[in-house]
């Protein structure tokens, strides 16, 4: 029986768990940057002249002279009031870049899940419930391609098929907003959902297969049940699987779409991420890499939570 109290506690340690997640992957983060070849002073300054008095007010002003850790904490202070600091690159502050281009990335990770939860999942049950016939076999077959396919090779494909050849779909840019918007990240949605789709389909076909081969299935035949009573019993018990492998989906479209945006010349966190790595821009790879890491773990968190409340299995194992 679910009670309050052991959801609160539960609740709570998770919650735990995710703040120190974050705080380890940001120093990691942090620490690898300081690791990396170049100054950014000089790349802000290019690869004009400049003088040891300009590098020196560049590195004040982004407190680039403090020791390490010291840089370390005053960055996570500032996180902690909303502060992200100010790009190096740009001079404009991170929370503002990020709020121009976060939009897009939700709206392309957004339309990459719905098409993978309305295609994937029921193909996967589909073929778990024929296995061994030729849509089991024929989709299994595709399925394997599109987790081996790179997406951005999927993606230059379908730019070349659809955007160029049948000039169906905008080649490029994300549109004005509203249905363009949407007409414009078809085929980088489509991008995203073949790979993490092949993906979500294995894991639906076999959660499946596996409550097909429980005994209660059996059970249910011997009593003379409806194969309608039975899909509904199997597909009740499949769901958690099916539902914790959503949850990771999502936040893996969330994070995974540098290749993509690059590849459709999409404004998006990707495409900014890969070239403040590039640049160098500490404060902006930090605050991307701490939002992708906050929307993965709160979608991990989301999960966790659902599966303590739908499946008293896990409640039995956090009470032990």
């Amino acid at each position: 029986m679910l009670s309050q109290g052991s959801l609160l506690k539960f609740t709570l340690g998770r919650l735990l768990a995710t703040v120190a997640l974050l705080l380890a992957v940001s120093f990691i983060v942090f620490t690898l940057l300081q690791l990396t070849p170049g100054d950014p002073a000089r790349n802000l300054l290019g690869p004009r002249a400049s003088s040891p008095e300009a590098l020196a007010e560049i590195r004040d002003q982004y407190n680039l002279n403090e020791p390490f850790v010291r840089q370390y904490l005053l960055w996570l202070g500032g996180v902690v009031q909303g502060d992200f600091g100010d790009s190096i690159r740009s001079d404009e502050p991170v929370t503002a870049l990020l709020a121009n281009r976060v939009l897009l990335t939700m709206q392309l990770a957004a339309l990459a899940f719905v098409l993978t939860l309305l295609v994937a999942v029921p193909l996967g049950i589909a073929a778990a419930w024929r296995a061994g016939g030729a849509i089991d076999r024929g989709v299994t077959t595709g399925a394997i391609v599109g987790v081996g396919a790179p997406s951005y090779a999927v993606g230059l494909l379908l730019l070349y098929v659809f955007g160029v050849k049948l000039d169906v779909f905008p080649i490029y840019g994300s549109g004005e907003g509203g249905l363009d918007r949407m007409w414009h990240l078809s085929l980088p949605a489509v991008t995203l959902a073949i790979g993490v789709g092949a993906l979500v389909f294995k894991l639906t076909r076999t959660a499946v297969l596996a409550e097909l081969d429980q005994d209660y299935v059996a059970f249910a035949q011997s009593r003379g049940l409806s194969r309608r009573q039975i899909r509904s019993m199997v597909l009740r018990n499949a769901m958690l699987p099916i539902v914790t492998s959503l949850g990771l989906v999502f936040a893996f479209l969330f994070g995974g779409t540098i290749l993509v945006e690059v590849t459709f010349a999409l404004q998006g966190i990707g495409s900014l991420l890969a070239g403040s790595v590039t640049f160098k821009d500490i404060p902006v790879v930090q605050a991307i890499t701490l939002l992708t890491a906050a929307v993965i773990a709160l979608t991990a968190l989301a999960v966790d939570l659902f599966s303590f409340a739908a499946d008293p299995r896990v409640r039995s194992r956090a009470a032990a």
